[in-house]
């Protein structure tokens, strides 16, 4: 699935917070269960983060928010984007709550 570049209003771009991946809604509804309290993402440098999935992922915040996916981001040099063109990924669904992000 395609997957956009998320940051909030005050991201750090020394250490990565602040910043993750939004998903459209369809994906996560079709990817993702309400059971799950957390997911894995697994980084194509083969960095795995655990990533929570708090009430906000089901209502109006459907994104995936860690410092280590922001530093990811920023070693592939897509930090700082231009106001409204984030940068695009994949994130595919390898297992059980396991989820590989990678460059489109």
């Amino acid at each position: 699935m395609k997957v956009s570049g998320w940051s909030n209003s005050t991201p750090n771009v020394r250490t990565g917070a602040g910043y993750g991946v939004r998903i459209p809604y369809d994906d996560r509804d079709r990817y993702f269960q309400r059971s799950w309290g957390s997911v894995e993402v697994v980084l194509d440098n083969g960095g795995v983060v655990d990533v929570s999935l708090p009430e906000k992922f089901w209502t109006t915040c459907p994104e995936l928010k860690s410092a280590v996916i922001g530093r990811w981001m920023l070693k592939q040099r897509v930090i700082p984007w231009a106001k409204g063109k984030p940068p695009e990924f994949d994130l595919e669904p390898i297992g059980d709550r396991r989820f590989r992000l990678a460059p489109s």
